[in-house]
């Protein structure tokens, strides 16, 4: 292995966003045997990629079905595919960390934005700016999380959600998620903030399980908050934090 046997943690996200090659996923199957964090963390990735997913999906036009089925009996067969070799990759080493971002992004943006692309042309501007938001949200929150540098801690909330916060220094970004959250109820929502020297200053709001980048400038901030707000957020923390995280050191 050419690599530190430490880079092996830091492929959570990557193995969970099937972002590895096929020697380099084989390598890291062994590694989760010995290691319980990484089996912790590349679970979590794979639950957030699914909350992702699940937040930008949207169902099919009813006639959906009836148009592609009639219009089978008009679409040709291709020939059959024949494989054509490929060089076999160099042995040993894990995930090239130069590549990380490329792939990540590509890997989240196919799989979650797949389903919209095939009928957006049928639902025009508005899907189309969905799917515009839903790529510069991926895009972000994949680029923290491929970050070199990326690091992680998790916590609960005093409402029993359990939350994961990844950061970046050198994205200059943090990522939020939770887990287990419960409604927040009629004309209320979480919201999430910095802990700038003892300054709250709002990041963002959260209403259910998910991921969101955390708005704001995360470098000098020391801890990240959480409280039950009124619709729409506040100015300052109405409530007492729910969850008062350490941001990642």
């Amino acid at each position: 292995m050419k690599h530190h046997s430490a880079d092996a943690h830091t492929l959570a996200a990557a193995y969970a966003l099937g972002a590895l090659e096929d020697a380099e996923r084989e390598e890291f199957d062994a590694h989760l045997h010995a290691c319980e964090s990484c089996r912790q963390e590349a679970a979590e990735f794979a639950a957030t990629t699914a909350r992702l997913a699940a937040a930008v999906s949207q169902p099919p036009p009813a006639a959906s079905k009836a148009q592609v089925m009639a219009a089978i009996d008009g679409v040709r067969q291709l020939p059959p595919r024949i494989p054509v070799p490929t060089a076999k990759p160099a042995p040993g080493g894990m995930l090239r960390r130069k590549a990380l971002p490329l792939a990540l992004a590509a890997s989240v943006a196919a799989a979650v934005l797949g389903g919209v692309a095939v009928w957006q042309a049928q639902n025009g501007q508005d899907l189309e700016q969905q799917a515009r938001q839903a790529r510069r949200q991926l895009d972000a929150v994949s680029a923290v999380l491929a970050a070199p540098d990326a690091r992680t801690v998790h916590g609960r909330a005093a409402n029993g959600a359990l939350t994961t916060v990844v950061a970046s220094d050198r994205q200059n970004k943090a990522v939020f998620t939770a887990a287990n959250l419960p409604a927040p109820g009629a004309g209320r929502t979480y919201q999430l903030w910095l802990d700038h020297d003892g300054t709250m200053r709002p990041a963002g709001l959260i209403d259910h399980d998910g991921t969101v980048l955390l708005a704001g400038d995360p470098a000098d901030a020391g801890a990240v908050g959480l409280t039950l707000e009124p619709a729409g957020g506040s100015s300052r923390p109405t409530t007492d934090p729910l969850l008062l995280m350490p941001l990642p050191a």
